[in-house]
């Protein structure tokens, strides 16, 4: 089967490659670096061509609530489109779980639209929301990072590892679509700013974390509203387990 992996060059794009490849199926690339622009829809037709199942892992850059959601919808009509022309039978989605719950934050506004798009649009679909990733505490907390010092909201998340991720959109991309999957998440609910103390130290990074409401996820993201939902698909990998491998990669 010929799968398209838009997004490939990302974190979770290059997993969800690997994880694929492992099952032997061939994979066609999909990135502005690889000469695909998902925003002006240059070599979209040729990457898709004889493609039977995308898998859309791509990620907005910084901006703006405005300029999210024009980024995300923008590159997923060109995408769905493209797919419409290549005859494209399903479309796997990443998005996040707990997002229409929240208001305020740019990023899940893009992503509120990718998924108002793909479930309105041509092409059969599966969207996919996940927790958050093992590694994000640690990336929410160099983004603030000045001096030595860095803020950090106290969210109760239930993390999920990047290769879990990949593993199950590898899954769901051969099966049929099936509209909205379950969440997906890790085994464990914890602590962000745990989460980021234990990675850092893990890593050898000395910083001393803020706790605070104040910064990019304020007080609608407290409580059990990132949390996955009843009937969530549980994948394996304990953040303990993650952290031993980042200890071991030093």
């Amino acid at each position: 089967m010929l799968i398209a992996v838009a997004g490939a060059t990302g974190n979770i794009g290059a997993l969800t490659v690997a994880a694929l490849e492992r099952e032997d199926h061939d994979v066609r690339r999909v990135s502005r670096s690889l000469g695909v622009d998902l925003s002006t829809g240059d070599g979209l037709d040729d990457a898709l061509a004889g493609v039977e199942v995308v898998i859309d892992v791509t990620n907005a850059p910084a901006a703006d609530r405005s300029g999210a959601v024009a980024y995300f919808g923008t590159t997923t009509r060109n995408l769905l489109a493209a797919e419409e022309r290549a005859g494209v039978r399903h479309h796997v989605l990443l998005s996040i779980t707990g997002i229409q719950h929240i208001e305020g934050n740019a990023h899940y506004a893009g992503k509120r639209e990718q998924e108002r798009l793909v479930a309105a649009g041509p092409v059969p679909w599966t969207i996919v929301p996940a927790t958050q990733f093992h590694d994000f505490a640690a990336m929410v907390a160099g983004w603030t990072e000045q001096d030595g010092v860095a803020t950090i909201a106290p969210l109760l998340v239930q993390p999920i590892a990047p290769a879990d991720v990949a593993d199950v959109l590898a899954e769901i991309a051969v099966g049929e679509p099936r509209g909205r999957h379950a969440d997906v998440a890790g085994p464990e609910p914890q602590d962000l700013v745990d989460m980021a103390r234990r990675t850092l130290e893990a890593r050898g990074h000395k910083v001393r974390l803020v706790p605070t409401w104040s910064g990019l996820f304020g007080p609608t993201m407290a409580g059990d509203v990132l949390l996955p939902g009843e009937n969530a698909r549980i994948a394996p990998t304990t953040f303990d387990e993650w952290l031993a491998e980042q200890r071991q990669s030093r």
